[in-house]
């Protein structure tokens, strides 16, 4: 009766759903295109009998990639539905893994990878899609749970299981909220893979069955980095002249951070005048008011989409691209990971730790407590108020550089100790897949 009721709430709600979508278009045009598979309708040709694997924006999809490229060596005669809920998603598929489509093509072989929004979680667009791609298995990534999805799933008898999930504390008081509805939900599912025995509980007091719980630690972890990154920055670095530079990072930032990392940078750059910020924002509809910002506040400023070199007196690096946040890092000597100044939660933690860099965050990291402990305590991690303290730990960290080597090795040496749980994650998965 919930999920009715809940149901009912949705219908009600689409032309709120039209709005937001007409707004976020009005910054991102690719809003207004392909609203036809949020409903189902017009979808793309789907090879169904595959796995489908949900990954609801860019770093969900980041996370995936290794997951789903383990499943298309161990079961080559499955396709894979990826699908995804954002524009910035759906490019960052298409570009992890645009070889594997593109070797398919050559090869006038049957897509195994496969991509498509997922419908909202109406029954019937629910209904839709499924009768479309007929999975065997579906994987959702982190904590993306939709009632009327995962119940159509059970209906068809098709195994949902949850990958890398999380779930802090705020989000179960969220669902507890909406017991009568959450935890049908979550007893329907078959795996729920977790990152830490604190959220397994979670999960367990919110309904889901015990057998289906199992900490498998974060994929995240596992993150593979190409032998050829630091070479090819390295070459970068050499051509711009960046060597003897010091060179941060201030990645995947937030409406409200920006203001405070340029304001640390103009106060680095009283003690370090040839000081160069790489600023990234996390969502493509924010580059130009963030170089607007940069050239308000009297900064000089290349954007990395313009193919400009660095020059000289070049103080910010806007890095306006999509796909090179990796890249981006590896040209940089100190990382700080944005989305953690502003109550979002903070980003991956351990992609510039994968490079060795020492990094620095915001107070705000509620997404990713576990994975801040251990860097934290293992001395990887350097958390920061404000500008002037993100200033001093910058400075610092260039002055001492053989303290910004400490951190990067200690951040290394966390991600190696705690590498395997996608070999858990694939093991759970296997157990779900028919003979």
């Amino acid at each position: 009766m919930n999920r009715i009721l809940y149901t009912c709430l949705f219908h009600l709600g689409l032309p709120l759903v039209a709005l937001r979508l007409w707004l976020r278009s009005r910054q991102a045009p690719a809003y207004a295109q392909r609203v036809g598979e949020r409903f189902s309708i017009g979808l793309p040709p789907l090879q169904p009998g595959g796995i489908w694997v949900h990954a609801v924006s860019v770093g969900e999809s980041i996370a995936a990639a290794p997951m789903v490229r383990a499943l298309l060596q161990r079961y080559p005669g499955l396709p894979i539905t990826l699908t995804c809920m954002t524009p910035t998603g759906s490019e960052r598929i298409r570009a992890l893994f645009a070889d594997e489509m593109a070797a398919d093509e050559m090869l006038g072989a049957e897509p195994r990878i496969q991509h498509c929004y997922l419908p909202y979680d109406l029954p019937w667009a629910a209904a839709r899609f499924l009768e479309r791609a007929r999975p065997k298995l579906a994987v959702i990534m982190e904590t993306e749970l939709w009632p009327n999805l995962i119940h159509q799933c059970a209906r068809r008898g098709i195994p949902v299981a949850l990958a890398n999930a999380r779930l802090s504390q705020r989000s179960a008081r969220g669902y507890a909220r909406f017991a009568r509805l959450t935890r049908p939900m979550l007893e329907e599912m078959s795996l729920i893979a977790v990152q830490t025995e604190a959220e397994a509980e979670r999960f367990r007091s919110l309904g889901a069955r015990a057998q289906a719980v199992q900490v498998t630690g974060s994929i995240k972890f596992d993150l593979k980095v190409d032998p050829e990154l630091a070479t090819r920055a390295a070459q970068l670095r050499g051509q711009w002249s960046l060597d003897g530079r010091p060179v941060w990072i201030a990645a995947s930032t937030h409406e409200g951070e920006d203001e405070v990392i340029l304001a640390a940078h103009r106060q680095l750059l009283a003690q370090h005048a040839d000081a160069l910020l790489i600023l990234v924002p996390r969502h493509p509809e924010r580059f130009d008011r963030v170089h607007e910002l940069c050239q308000q506040q009297g900064l000089r400023t290349v954007r990395r989409s313009s193919q400009v070199p660095v020059q000289a007196d070049t103080e910010v690096l806007l890095g306006d691209t999509m796909g090179e946040l990796l890249f981006l890092y590896a040209l940089a000597d100190i990382a700080f990971v944005g989305g953690s100044l502003v109550p979002n939660g903070g980003h991956n933690l351990l992609e510039p730790a994968a490079l060795s860099k020492p990094v620095l965050s915001g107070p705000h990291l509620f997404n990713f407590l576990e994975i801040a402990g251990l860097l934290r305590t293992s001395g990887a991690l350097l958390e920061v108020d404000d500008a002037q303290a993100l200033a001093a730990a910058v400075q610092r960290l260039i002055e001492l550089p053989q303290d910004a080597r400490r951190m990067g090795e200690a951040g290394r040496a966390v991600m190696v100790a705690n590498q395997g749980a996608l070999e858990r994650l694939l093991e759970g998965l296997a157990a779900l897949l028919p003979e």
